[in-house]
C-alpha cells in the first residue's frame, strides 16, 4: 500500500485529494530547481487568477466612474435651479436702495 499523498487520488479517511504543504523558502534551504519550480507554479496561478482580476477591475473602474460623473452631474444640475442667489441679489438692491434714500432725504 502506497503512503498517503504518493499518488493516492483521495485520502481514505477524510476523503480529500491530497493537499500541498506550505513551506517558507528563506528558513528552508531549497534547490535551484525546486525555486524555479515554485516560481513557475506562482506565475501559473497568477495567470489562471488575471482574467477574472481583469474584470472586476474594470467593473470596479466603470463603477467608480459612473459615480464621479453622477456626482458632477448633480452639481451641475443643482446649480442651474439655484434661486437663492437671484433673491439674495433682489434683496441686496433693495436694501442698498433703501440705505441710499434714508441717506439722501430726511
Amino acid at each position: 500500500m502506497a503512503a498517503p499523498g504518493a499518488g493516492d487520488p483521495l485520502h481514505a479517511k477524510s476523503g480529500k485529494g491530497p493537499v500541498a504543504q506550505r513551506i517558507d523558502p528563506t528558513r528552508e534551504k531549497l534547490t535551484p530547481e525546486q525555486l524555479q519550480f515554485m516560481r513557475q507554479v506562482q506565475l501559473a496561478q497568477w495567470q489562471k487568477s488575471l482574467p477574472q482580476r481583469r474584470t472586476r477591475n474594470i467593473v470596479t473602474g466603470l463603477g467608480i466612474g459612473a459615480l464621479v460623473l453622477a456626482i458632477y452631474g448633480y452639481t451641475f444640475y443643482s446649480v442651474s435651479q439655484e434661486r437663492f442667489l437671484d433673491e439674495l441679489e433682489d434683496e441686496a438692491k433693495a436694501a442698498r436702495a433703501r440705505a441710499l434714500a434714508r441717506a439722501s432725504g430726511p
